[in-house]
């Protein structure tokens, strides 16, 4: 049973809300009276902070309230010190909720800009907005920062700020910098009702631009898209730029849901894009085009991590994938990737291909079921152990028609016409009619061997692709923060040089990729087949190709009498064969740096029993070019031959040795140094103590390079220490001898 209250208690606490309620009031009261005298010492210290931290003048015309919670500026400017003005403002009203404010956080109820213009310039490497890069110094310690309450936080800040209510007339954003310049006008944008509208004038009536769509800020209810009248929407700063053309007729995007619980904030979107055209050098020579691509991105952000879950979905046209990307950024980073199409219609799959990036099977039609899975795992504590998995499996798969390209022409005599920068070089017959062709059981098997001890071991055993290689290309890449050539198999040479152009993009890479799949799985060549193609159609010298051609130029031979030593010579300039004369001194012999590669690839053969051990180089001294061809031959220094021998098989440029510049007369004038790196001066003009030390650095540099060119054929891991030691005892004799003489 409830016992009753008393009478007097109840009087009690009525008497103290109703003072509690008349002292707000009060303070209210006096708030609102005092709100003006507020406001403008507001201004003056947000002026004071704009001077003190960003050297920025902001002056405002007036500012007054005019309703509760409402304010109203005129004439607000913005100029950063000595640069160009960066905002004008003729009028701005900004209402706020209450409720919200009550609560320290700051809900924009209305906005209304009149006649602005942000006003970006970087004109002579000067830009007026350079203060947003400005970094204060700070020597605080900070504690780790939770990323999922930050993002959450953000999120929340972000949708605060756009108002409910929005009536934007005439603002203009301008960008100009020494080349170009880029202008968007908007002429008209309303939030009413829920509903976003607006007219945005790009570069002086060039095109008109629409955003359009429901917004909702306070309920997290964003779907909005952007369009253009009677055209696509295109970026040319952005083309200007970065030579990356983009335009599309409409792209979406919409926020559903933010979610914050467990530690982890959870944001489920969609972004979406319909006839989108992408163009530039590194990913295709031609227009790529997306007809319709989407994707339901489900981002997660945690303690430490940032990931899109796997329950998202990208669309693109008529297949499906379930991505999963996550970035953990601390103890240690860690990078995953992962893609699972589950069982596709194989056709499907094909008719979804962006057009532009796999010119070659247009019009391929396929039967069966394909699954592509991919599996990437990098620590960035342990790049080397980075987990790297790549598979297409296929069900009933099968060609049942081929498109623009035949894959089976190379089955047969056929014409190959290669390329050199684009342009076609004279065609060859590949087959018996060409006398240069030359069969596989024609070619010696020194040769075969050393190409493929050098190109691709495992080539008679993998299907076109090796991981364990791809694997390591991607953790060198990501330790030298660069890409790099990869170990291509014999298949994805063979199908560039036979089906592709030599253009360095990631279309034709992922186009090599897929014809290399087709051709290995679908059995459509064998691998003698390829091999003998292979040796018949890529680059061993300028305008030299095949090894017909390529074992006449270079010894005056045909492939079946080629020696170890030569066969070893034609496999080393593979990667680049137009730089192969420089491998020669002018009296036919191989430069001497070429010496350990013999050596390499030498034992590498023994071991696999393709060929006899041997202490002489494996035919590395036997080796002599044609006579007739030495005179073609020019003294090149060690140095600049090895960096020519070293450039990339893509590289078509013609190695050339530039003359030492000279200083120019403004560097003669005004005595600025001369960036060209100098030549050392003589030894004897070196003091006594630098030219010894220079000595003793050439000598050790020497025998460093014995002791790497060591045998150790037919040796036991003992005597291979003796020989070592023997040399450093040498090095040490000869630096005493060189101390005494300087001494003397």
């Amino acid at each position: 049973m409830y016992r009753r209250l008393d009478p007097k208690y109840i009087r009690i606490a009525g008497i103290v809300l109703i003072c509690l309620v008349i002292i707000l009031l009060i303070g209210g009261y006096i708030a609102y009276c005092k709100r003006g005298t507020m406001l403008q010492s507001a201004i003056k210290k947000a002026e004071l902070k704009a001077k003190r931290d960003y050297n920025l003048d902001l002056k405002i015309g007036s500012a007054r309230f005019t309703g509760l919670s409402t304010v109203a500026f005129t004439d607000i400017t913005i100029v950063p010190e000595n640069r160009d003005s960066l905002l004008t403002i003729k009028k701005f009203v900004v209402g706020i909720r209450i409720l919200p404010l009550i609560y320290g956080a700051v809900k924009l109820a209305h906005v209304d800009l009149q006649d602005g213009h942000l006003n970006l310039t970087d004109i002579n490497h000067i830009k007026n907005f350079d203060f947003l890069f400005k970094k204060k110094k700070d020597t605080t310690e900070h504690a780790r920062v939770d990323l999922s309450r930050l993002s959450y936080n953000l999120i929340n800040e972000v949708l605060y700020k756009i108002p409910d209510d929005l009536k934007l007339n005439n603002f203009l954003v301008s960008f100009t910098n020494d080349s170009s310049s880029f202008r968007l006008q908007t002429q008209k944008a309303l939030i009413k009702n829920g509903r976003l509208t607006s007219t945005i004038n790009v570069n002086n009536g060039q095109a008109t631009w629409h955003f359009d769509g429901r917004m909702h800020p306070s309920d997290r209810d964003i779907d909005v898209k952007l369009y253009a009248d009677g055209k696509k929407v295109e970026l040319p700063f952005i083309e200007k730029r970065y030579k990356l053309k983009v335009n599309f007729d409409t792209i979406s995007t919409r926020l559903s849901k933010v979610e914050h619980s467990s530690g982890e904030t959870r944001i489920y979107g969609y972004w979406g894009v319909r006839n989108l055209l992408i163009n530039h050098p590194g990913l295709s020579s031609t227009n790529i085009i997306i007809p319709d691509a989407s994707i339901d991105a489900n981002v997660f952000v945690g303690e430490n991590y940032v990931s899109v879950d796997s329950s998202s979905v990208i669309h693109l046209k008529k297949i499906t994938a379930h991505p999963y990307i996550k970035y953990t950024l601390n103890p240690v980073k860690i990078y995953e990737l992962k893609v699972n199409t589950g069982w596709l219609n194989a056709q499907d799959a094909f008719d979804s291909f962006p057009s532009g990036m796999f010119e070659s099977l247009e019009g391929t039609q396929v039967a069966g079921k394909l699954n592509y899975s991919l599996n990437i795992f990098l620590n960035a504590a342990h790049p080397d152990d980075v987990q790297f998995d790549s598979r297409l499996d296929k069900d009933n798969f099968k060609i049942v028609k081929y498109g623009k390209t035949n894959l089976e022409r190379l089955n047969g005599t056929f014409v190959y016409i290669p390329y050199e920068k684009g342009k076609p070089m004279p065609s060859r017959v590949i087959g018996p009619k060409n006398p240069d062709y030359t069969p596989l059981d024609r070619i010696t098997p020194d040769l075969r061997n050393a190409v493929m001890t050098a190109e691709d071991p495992s080539f008679y055993s993998n299907h076109g692709f090796v991981e364990e290689s791809i694997r390591k290309s991607l953790a060198t890449d990501y330790k030298d923060k660069k890409f790099k050539r990869g170990g291509s198999t014999i298949s994805m040479q063979l199908v560039k040089n036979a089906f592709l152009s030599r253009e360095k993009t990631l279309s034709r890479k992922v186009e090599e990729i897929l014809i290399v799949w087709l051709i290995e799985n679908n059995h459509i060549m064998t691998k003698n087949r390829m091999l003998e193609v292979y040796f018949n159609i890529i680059e061993w010298g300028r305008n030299v190709y095949g090894i017909g051609e390529a074992s006449r130029y270079y010894f005056g031979k045909t492939p079946a009498e080629l020696t170890l030593g030569e066969s070893i010579y034609l496999a080393s300039i593979v990667p680049n064969p137009k730089a192969g004369l420089y491998a020669f001194l002018p009296d036919g012999t191989v430069r001497p740096g070429l010496l350990g590669y013999f050596n390499l690839i030498g034992r590498m053969m023994a071991m696999r029993g393709q060929a006899l051990r041997d202490s002489s180089g494996y035919g590395f001294y036997d080796v002599r070019l044609r006579a007739g061809l030495r005179k073609e031959i020019a003294p090149v220094d060690v140095a600049v031959a090895d960096s020519l021998m070293k450039q990339s098989e893509d590289d078509d440029a013609v190695p050339v040795i530039q003359p030492e510049k000279k200083p120019t007369f403004f560097q003669r004038l005004f005595g600025k140094r001369d960036s060209t790196p100098k030549k050392p001066e003589p030894k004897a003009a070196l003091d006594p103590k630098a030219k010894l030390k220079a000595d003793i650095e050439k000598l050790r540099d020497e025998e460093k390079k014995k002791e790497l060119l060591v045998d150790t054929a037919g040796k036991t891991r003992k005597e291979i220490r003796q020989e070592k030691r023997r040399l450093k005892n040498e090095e040490k004799d000869k630096e005493k001898a060189l101390k005494e003489s300087a001494q003397q």
